[in-house]
């Protein structure tokens, strides 16, 4: 199922840690602490239990949204790339391997 992911900490080093556990499970970063990807149920539980654990007793918030498929398939997006920012340069990833032509606006 696809997902949005999205994590407010105030911590430089909780943070990178947030980001890298969200790249091991091949979700795409859509800005620095923005993610969406496709993960089955038990994955999405098994992630925000990995994310908890990391955030420990520190300030901050994490939010998963899963997304139902005619959901993700109705999404609009725009980007304009800036060279190096970290974001992922495959507007539509998920979108690819779903073998549906993206929508892009």
């Amino acid at each position: 199922m696809h997902l949005m992911l999205f994590y407010d900490v105030t911590s430089d080093r909780i943070r990178r840690k947030l980001g890298e556990a969200c790249l091991d499970y091949g979700l795409d970063r859509t800005q620095f602490s923005a993610f969406v990807g496709d993960l089955t149920r038990s994955q999405q539980r098994e992630l925000m239990q990995r994310l908890r654990g990391l955030l420990g007793d520190a300030p901050g918030a994490l939010l998963l949204v899963p997304v139902s498929h005619a959901e993700w398939e109705a999404r609009q997006e725009h980007r304009n790339e800036a060279p190096g920012d970290g974001v992922s340069t495959h507007a539509s990833t998920i979108a690819d391997r779903d073998s549906t032509p993206p929508t892009l606006y």
